[in-house]
């Protein structure tokens, strides 16, 4: 069983910290820890797995959030979000001198927090990989604490469904929204296209047509211009025809 995204929160607001790990706890992830200064955050890192943290950056200590981010840049492989009130200019640029994963400006909503969350997490993998890949000289590659997902959290009315890759079908767009199937549901979520490809697995789902993203897994049937999904008829482009029947034929 896939173990939950473990996340430390660094906030010296106990009711904004509070108020966070509702809204964490709600969607599916692990609170490691709630601590509100640099040393506790610290110990907690020294001590325990921690797969991302999430950082205010002015905290009850001589120490800020950007200090805090400079040393889990120098000693953690993990991503950090800075969740904080200040959005002007200075603070940010001196943000920006740490390299954070994200920058969340409070008041936020759930959909906020857990989009940073997934971003930091996919782009921060993404990153590893793509650095494993390249150190072709080593024998083995570094290993991230970030954990490896297959799956997807779907909002659908007050609650978050988590789904497996491999048990999308297919992706419709509708105007503003995604249409995510199923193979007995489906779901709506309010993403561009191509950002939601992004976050699906590159083996397995590709743009079939300027509508429609298809897990090649479960393609039943095809012609001409078509393919079959569970008895839906999905349109596809010249392009990823001459795809699929590349395939079939290697």
């Amino acid at each position: 069983m896939e173990q939950p995204i473990k996340i430390l929160i660094v906030e010296d607001n106990v009711i904004i910290a509070d108020d966070m790990q509702s809204m964490l706890e709600e969607i599916g992830y692990e609170i490691v820890d709630n601590v509100i200064v640099y040393e506790q955050a610290e110990e907690v890192l020294r001590t325990q797995q921690v797969d991302l943290v999430l950082i205010d950056i002015i905290l009850a200590s001589d120490k800020t959030g950007i200090d805090l981010g400079k040393h889990i840049r120098e000693n953690y492989n993990i991503p950090f979000i800075f969740v904080t009130s200040n959005s002007d200019r200075a603070t940010v640029e001196n943000a920006k001198t740490v390299k954070p994963n994200g920058y969340l400006v409070k008041p936020f909503e759930q959909q906020d927090l857990y989009t940073s969350i997934e971003i930091a997490l996919s782009n921060f993998t993404y990153g590893a990989e793509k650095s494993a890949g390249e150190d072709s000289g080593s024998m083995e590659a570094p290993m991230s604490n970030s954990v490896l997902k297959d799956s997807i959290f779907v909002k659908k009315q007050h609650l978050y469904y988590r789904i497996q890759f491999g048990d999308i079908q297919f992706i419709k767009a509708d105007n503003v929204y995604l249409e995510v199937n199923t193979v007995d549901k489906k779901f709506l979520v309010r993403s561009p296209l191509k950002d939601y490809l992004e976050k699906l697995p590159k083996n397995k789902f590709y743009r079939a047509h300027k509508s429609y993203i298809v897990n090649v897994d479960h393609i039943d049937a095809i012609n001409s211009k078509d393919i079959m999904i569970n008895n839906t008829l999905i349109p596809i482009s010249k392009d990823f025809k001459e795809f699929i029947i590349s395939a079939m034929n290697s």
